[in-house]
């Protein structure tokens, strides 16, 4: 009959149970040696495969944790990273349109310069254009007038 871990401790809590103490040896008592290291022997070998696990587990729990910890260092890295591109990004965006908003200014200061110049020459133009009239009116007159006491 194939017995579990637990049946063999309730075998060997009963020989403790069943054990004859000695007189005057401050409570030790007599087991049977051989029949008890069977048991432990008995213990060792039918312990649950996850108490194997276990053992395994706890001696690599060391690496598990290493690992981990460079995965989470990857990972903030990672982050630290993206978050430094993220704000470069952002430093580059705001100076672009930075600079479009200056050069927006630019053009439009050359353009109310442009267009200040422009009214001021073409103010000049008709200027001259309008002396020029009024010279060549005043000779027209003046050789229509002697045209007129030249017929009389």
């Amino acid at each position: 009959m194939a017995m579990n871990v637990t049946d063999i401790l309730d075998i060997m809590d009963d020989m403790l149970d069943k054990a004859w103490s000695l007189p005057l040896s401050g409570g030790r008592c007599v087991i049977d040696v051989e029949r008890f290291r069977d048991l432990v022997g008995d213990v060792r070998m039918n312990m649950p495969s996850e108490v194997k696990q276990a053992k395994l587990i706890v001696q690599d729990r060391k690496q598990i944790i290493d690992d981990a910890k460079a995965e989470a260092e990857m990972i903030i890295r990672r982050a630290q990273e993206k978050a430094k591109a993220m704000v470069n990004q952002e430093t580059i965006v705001k100076q672009a349109q930075e600079k479009a908003n200056e050069m927006v200014s630019q053009a439009q200061l050359q353009s109310r310069e442009l267009r200040r110049a422009t009214n001021e020459f073409v103010d000049d133009m008709l200027q001259r254009t309008e002396e020029s009239l009024s010279k060549n009116l005043a000779e027209l007159k003046q050789s229509r007038q002697a045209l007129r006491q030249v017929k009389k």
